[in-house]
């Protein structure tokens, strides 16, 4: 009868050391996929301080869309969570639309081949980040089920293991800005 509680007690062991290990792959996942969509992240902030400085060789006139396309670009670096990187990332997105779309006022800056091959790396990054974000939230995914399923959940809470936030820009109910452009008589 001790052998086999004691087997029994092995057993159950040997169970929670696999489900402990198993979560704390999964944390890692996570941590890896958050660190995938921050490089891709810091490469688009990085882009900005050019984008922003050949379009004002153009459109001198829109010095707030470049002073808030500043400020949100120094919150995004400053953001030290998934909320508020999601939440600057979002600002950041919508004030690029808006430069971005300055070249449709400014007819040569749509030719200027260094804002062009800036627009050419800023899609290139949106890439690598639609990708990122889709390995981080994939992860999240798997670490979330795994965190809060019986028997795991047993395991999980009493060890401190926590659901990650999931990391979504474009969001189903998000309403893209209208953006509209008028000549200053200046």
């Amino acid at each position: 009868m001790t052998y086999l509680a004691a087997a029994i007690l092995v057993a159950v062991l040997i169970y929670g050391v696999v489900i402990f290990n198993g979560l704390v792959r999964r944390r890692n996942l996570v941590r890896e996929g958050w660190s995938g969509i921050d490089v891709q992240l810091r490469r688009r902030t990085d882009l900005v301080p050019g984008l922003v400085e050949t379009v004002k060789a153009y459109a001198a006139h829109e010095r707030k869309l470049f002073e808030d396309i500043a400020a949100i670009r120094a919150a995004s670096i400053a953001a030290s969570n998934v909320k508020t990187q999601q939440d600057t990332e979002r600002a950041l997105e919508g004030a690029l639309s808006k430069l971005i779309a300055l070249k449709e006022a400014y007819p040569n800056l749509k030719a200027d081949q260094n804002f062009l091959k800036l627009q050419e790396q800023l899609a290139e990054i949106e890439d690598h980040l639609q990708m990122a974000r889709r390995y981080y939230n994939g992860a999240v995914r798997d670490l979330n089920i795994a965190i809060q399923s019986f028997p795991n959940v047993m395991i999980a809470r009493p060890l401190g293991f926590t659901e990650a936030d999931f990391f979504e820009l474009d969001g189903a109910g998000r309403v893209l800005p209208n953006v509209s452009f008028e000549r200053s008589a200046s």
